[in-house]
């Protein structure tokens, strides 16, 4: 996040089109509206349009507007979101939403500053910056003729990719105190206690809803307490207290004390029979895997799990099953 925040440091203040990537929930109407903050264009209007949310029949109106008459029912002049956005910025997230159709007007805008509202017989002239995000691959949209080629490489001047939170854990404690500071000023409510085990598991949790979710837990864990078990209610849920022991081969020493979840085995096979020999063998190997990984990442899990081939998610999953922790 600190490149993140450089690189609007530094492209903010310029009117270059600007791509905001990154998954959904990890603030990419955040990026947008920071740099609009530090343009020249701040006291300026900042207008918002998600374009996934919008029937795409509907679209174009919302985005150029149309003249009294245009359609059934059009019975006054509405003005589109790029003449209210006039001198401003415009940010228009999931744009990899957008229609073929819509696409091409968009285009022009962009290298013309020009549009034609429907129904209109004349184009009008706006001067607008536009910040454009989306969770989508548009390269792959291109080639697969969903998105035109034209438009994605004249509104990708600029790249910046917002990570997953999941990519971003030490930022977890900083963002629990702000939303819980907010939310609980906003609801009238005392600031819920965490203990240093929730907030090494909320550390560990992989966040699919990135920042978002992380807020939306917090607002429900202020209004309705800790009683109410939140944090409890998260999938995947919160690891029992210490998984029972395994065991493995009789040859090996252990390396870990007995009773450990990774405790090498002391069983025979023919104490337990070939599948749970097996079974055992592998959780033991499955433990090693992890921990060389680890070591090779220095323990940093987003690393290892791509060394692993697995998702950070599995990871965190595994780590638990096995006792392993950093």
């Amino acid at each position: 996040m600190a490149a993140v925040s450089r690189m609007i440091g530094l492209v903010g203040p310029t009117d270059v089109t600007i791509l905001v990537l990154g998954e959904t929930g990890v603030g990419k109407e955040m990026v947008a509206r920071s740099l609009h903050q530090i343009s020249p264009r701040a006291s300026r209007p900042f207008v918002k349009i998600n374009c996934a949310a919008m029937p795409l029949e509907l679209l174009e109106s919302e985005l150029f507007g149309y003249e009294r008459g245009a359609f059934t029912g059009a019975d006054r002049r509405k003005p589109g979101k790029f003449e209210q956005a006039s001198s401003g910025t415009i940010f228009l997230d999931e744009i990899g939403e957008i229609p073929l159709g819509v696409q091409a007007k968009l285009l022009h805008v962009l290298q013309d500053g020009r549009f034609s509202p429907l129904g209109a017989r004349e184009d009008l002239q706006v001067d607008v910056r536009l910040v454009a995000a989306t969770n989508r691959d548009l390269r792959a949209h291109v080639e697969a003729g969903a998105f035109r080629e034209d438009l994605f490489y004249r509104l990708s001047v600029i790249n910046i990719r917002v990570p997953p939170l999941r990519d971003r854990p030490t930022e977890i404690p900083l963002l629990l105190e702000h939303f819980l500071a907010t939310h609980a000023v906003q609801y009238g409510r005392p600031r819920p206690r965490l203990s240093t085990a929730d907030l090494r598991w909320l550390r560990a949790y992989p966040w699919p809803g990135n920042v978002r979710e992380l807020e939306n837990v917090i607002r429900r864990l202020v209004v309705l307490g800790p009683e109410a078990g939140v944090l409890e209610q998260l999938t995947p849920s919160r690891p029992p207290a210490a998984p029972p022991a395994v065991s493995g081969t009789g040859a090996d020493q252990p390396s870990t004390p007995a009773g450990h979840p990774g405790a090498r085995p002391t069983t025979d096979v023919e104490e337990v029979g070939l599948w749970e020999f097996v079974a055992r063998a592998r959780r033991h190997a499955e433990r090693d895997a992890l921990e060389l990984a680890l070591t090779r990442a220095r323990w940093r899990r987003d690393v290892a799990a791509r060394l692993l081939k697995v998702s950070y998610s599995t990871l965190v999953r595994k780590m638990r099953e096995h006792g392993l922790s950093s």
